[in-house]
């Protein structure tokens, strides 16, 4: 007897993906860098490098350091901007057979929308992950901190582009589902959860900060806990898919967070370790459902139970 494969297609507003694993952004770089390594056409998307209006030098180094269990990065948006990415990056990006999620963070709702719209006119993405929560720069965190400019940020945004929006949410707050039910009225077709947590780090020896910036974001295994009860939280309450994000290193963590209420989720620190995690988590997510008798990833996304 034949045996069929389980289905792992998602879907996110127009945004179809084959599996429902992408690469968390800023982890994965713009594709090229690890193209020799990963075949990017078995990604579910790639989500590249946070992408503004103009380009950025980012913060100064030190700009990561190890933690137990994770990174504290302060990055600052490093990128070459909006125009930079269509003219030298997009080109690469569309010889391969992926979508393309385009992170964007910007400093007003004027600013994610002209990125937004130039993305958009280009064909330069297939969804646009707004990144309305960095914690590594002097502006973006207090759009995901208040349901009201999370809001603002959406709507402009939703008048710029058709392409689907995915509001990239911040765990540095007390409750993240006023913020979502926010950006899913405002018009966001998707939520990725989580972003970093703010943290820092002090070297006792030197007595100083490790980070030039003093505060970095955290991310890694630490933060998975974390990251899994806010998924769980947002998903009781909101009616679009999230991507759920915060310390997957392997299939089983992925499989835990789409029981959780998540319809895909991203692959962020365990990039840097190892480049085909995502590819190994697709499959280790088909893996699972065959063994368990699942015909697809819908059947167990949100299936957990007390």
């Amino acid at each position: 007897m034949e045996i069929i494969p389980p289905n792992l297609s998602v879907r996110i507003g127009s945004l179809v993906m084959r599996t429902p694993v992408t690469v968390a952004s800023g982890t994965f770089g713009f594709g090229s860098e690890t193209a020799d390594l990963v075949d990017l056409s078995k990604l579910g998307a790639i989500t590249v490098k946070a992408t503004t209006s103009k380009a950025r030098v980012g913060n100064p180094p030190v700009r990561i350091v190890e933690t137990a269990s994770g990174i504290l990065n302060a990055i600052g948006l490093q990128n070459g901007g909006v125009e930079n990415y269509i003219a030298e990056k997009l080109p690469f990006l569309r010889r391969h057979d992926c979508p393309i999620i385009v992170n964007v963070p910007g400093e007003t709702p004027e600013d994610f929308a002209y990125v937004c719209r130039l993305l958009t006119d280009a064909g330069g993405a297939d969804a646009i992950e707004l990144n309305i929560s960095c914690p590594n720069v002097s502006h973006g965190l207090d759009f995901a901190t208040d349901p009201l400019q999370t809001a603002t940020v959406v709507q402009a945004c939703r008048k710029a582009t058709h392409l689907p929006l995915i509001a990239k949410l911040s765990p540095n707050v007390t409750d993240m589902r006023p913020i979502a039910r926010a950006a899913e009225e405002a018009g966001a077709d998707g939520l990725s959860l989580i972003n970093t947590l703010i943290g820092t780090s002090i070297d006792a020896r030197k007595r100083t900060f490790r980070l030039a910036n003093i505060t970095g974001g955290l991310s890694g295994p630490a933060v998975k806990p974390i990251a899994l009860l806010h998924v769980y939280r947002v998903a009781q309450v909101s009616g679009i898919p999230i991507i759920g994000m915060g310390g997957i290193v392997n299939a089983t963590d992925a499989i835990e967070f789409l029981l959780a209420g998540a319809t895909a989720v991203a692959t962020g620190t365990v990039n840097y370790t190892n480049p085909l995690a995502a590819i190994e988590i697709a499959d280790g997510i088909a893996a699972y459902l065959q063994t368990n008798g699942f015909a697809g990833v819908e059947q167990i996304i949100g299936a957990v139970t007390p």
